[in-house]
């Protein structure tokens, strides 16, 4: 099994795709519990979504299902959101705070270890590899992480959640005009809502490459999943004209976004 796809293009803007893997091990199956086999916290279709937006743009996508171990958590196991719900490096809960292992059959500290050597460390190295060959065609690097998540989930916030979620943890991982680029857009698309540093502030991926001082930006963008699914429940499938409708901003934030990065090459500006 593969655990990661890459897809290799000379934009400077590289696409990853921690979360919309389904495949897990038949090891890790048998002791996931039935609510634990709906997968039902995956960024479902998302790597279809954004699927030829940007043209040369170089994708990096982990196959392999979050609750095998989350591709954007802290390797240490440190919180992304000290004192708010949350789910972990390897998840004991789905979001709504239900357990998804069968009784006795979560994940030891063996397992992790395991688990962070087999397909968190390697994803990474991907996915670091393709931002450092991408610095070297431009002199700059802009990694745009790609999220979805069900609009209500009262574990982890309250109310719905707004359309477009931009992360940049407050400014530090990306040049101010890279934050702008994309929040401007999402906040002039008509009919949907946005913001920036709210709920989600960026995951350990954009934290941990965000490196504007030395041309590496990185930023999230978490979709609330009413955006594009027919339903935020099973079958999880993708309506149609929501994708239509979604797609065109998408396109005109990742086109956005490349146009600064290119900017940002010329004149060597930083954060």
């Amino acid at each position: 099994m593969a655990i990661f796809e890459v897809h290799r293009g000379t934009s400077p803007v590289i696409l990853g795709f921690p979360h919309t893997g389904t495949d897990v091990p038949a090891p890790i199956w048998e002791r996931l519990n039935d609510n634990g086999r709906i997968l039902a916290d995956t960024d479902w279709h998302i790597h279809e979504l954004y699927e030829g937006l940007l043209p040369e743009v170089t994708t990096v996508r982990a196959t392999f299902h979050r609750y095998v171990i989350d591709a954007n958590r802290d390797p240490e196991g440190v919180s992304l959101y000290p004192g708010q719900n949350t789910t972990g490096l390897v998840p004991e809960t789905d979001f709504d705070g239900v357990s998804i292992w069968k009784e006795g059959q979560a994940p030891t500290e063996d397992d992790i270890a395991t688990r962070l050597r087999d397909f968190h460390a390697p994803y990474h190295a991907a996915l670091a590899a393709e931002i450092e060959r991408v610095k070297a065609i431009h002199g700059v690097a802009v990694l745009y992480d790609c999220h979805s998540i069900r609009s209500h989930i009262p574990f982890l916030f309250e109310g719905k959640l707004p359309d477009f979620n931009i992360g940049t943890d407050m400014g530090k991982t990306c040049a101010a005009e890279i934050e702008r680029a994309a929040a401007e857009i999402a906040a002039s698309a008509e009919g949907y809502s946005s913001i920036l540093n709210g709920r989600f502030k960026g995951g350990w991926t954009t934290r941990h490459y965000g490196r504007p001082k030395v041309g590496v930006h990185a930023i999230q963008m978490e979709l609330a999943q009413s955006t594009h699914l027919a339903t935020e429940a099973p079958p999880f499938s993708l309506d149609s004209a929501k994708v239509e409708r979604l797609r065109a901003q998408l396109k005109a934030i990742l086109k956005r976004i490349e146009t600064t990065a290119f900017a940002l090459k010329l004149t060597g500006s930083e954060a």
